[in-house]
């Protein structure tokens, strides 16, 4: 009589995959506190790390295993809170396969970020501050001069939701693709010519605005002895309309440049040297 033997096989663990809806949850976390929570000390990581936190819970069984990822995002990072989704996807998507067993280390993970943050923050500014905002305001600033509510109300509408589905579709594409997306973003410079076309439209924007929305001009006029008098204003039209209101535009951003963003000083400068030349009869 043969002995048999009897083997018996260890069942697979199966993978952890997250899901869609554990990936949203996360760009709502970061997309709701990526500009509020910043310290001194390390920026956006608190923000960050209370994102990642319910897709560490789901990956990683252990304590130690979840301490020691919650440390790894505990570490400075700072970027656009927008266009940072796709930091965010790739992220996450290197922290499903580290969990499933996969070779990739603390340092690699840090590393995505750290690379990134920098790259991403300089078109974030560009696409999302300097080109989207300014669009969206002015075309709804005309109404709002006119004392229409919709002026007012459409642009905290609009704005949000145009971000929220930028994100959206960023943090999935970084998911999906991995540290190829990032890439395929950068090739080519493609990205180069997109962050141009946005600085393009933004100051075209802001141009438009600063034209119809910066009102200054002079009485000044001056007469001369054969009973001609010249009319200071008009002259400067004749060399270029609006040059007044240019000038003052361009005298608070060479502020903005030199000082900073001290938008308290500008604003009362603004409002004292309105009075004091308006009483001498300048503007």
């Amino acid at each position: 009589m043969e002995e048999t033997k009897m083997t018996q096989e260890t069942p697979a663990v199966p993978a952890k995959k997250l899901t869609k809806k554990d990936i949203t949850k996360s760009m709502w976390i970061y997309y709701a506190g990526a500009e509020l929570s910043n310290s001194y000390e390390r920026l956006q990581s608190l923000v960050f790390c209370a994102s990642m936190t319910p897709v560490l819970k789901k990956l990683y069984d252990t304590d130690e295993e979840l301490s020691a990822a919650l440390k790894r995002h505990l570490v400075f990072f700072n970027t656009e809170g927008i266009l940072g989704a796709i930091i965010q996807g790739i992220v996450i998507s290197m922290e499903e396969q580290k969990a499933n067993g996969e070779n990739i280390t603390d340092d690699a993970i840090t590393g995505i970020k750290t690379g990134l943050m920098g790259p991403v923050a300089g078109m974030g500014d560009a696409i999302i501050w300097a080109a989207v905002m300014p669009i969206i305001f002015s075309i709804f600033l005309p109404f709002a001069s006119n004392g229409s509510a919709f002026g007012g109300i459409m642009p905290l509408i609009l704005y949000p939701l145009i971000t929220i589905l930028i994100s959206y579709y960023l943090i999935h594409q970084g998911y999906t693709l991995g540290k190829k997306s990032i890439v395929s973003l950068l090739h080519g410079g493609r990205m180069k010519n997109i962050i141009f076309t946005a600085n393009v439209i933004g100051l075209t924007m802001m141009g438009a605005l600063s034209a119809s929305y910066v009102t200054l001009s002079t009485p000044l006029s001056f007469s001369f002895s054969g009973g001609s008098t010249v009319v200071v204003q008009d002259v400067l039209d004749m060399v270029a309309p609006g040059l007044l209101p240019l000038a003052a535009v361009f005298i608070i951003y060479a502020y903005l440049c030199k000082k900073g963003p001290h938008y308290t000083k500008i604003l009362l400068s603004v409002v004292v040297i309105s009075v004091i030349t308006s009483l001498l009869g300048i503007f």
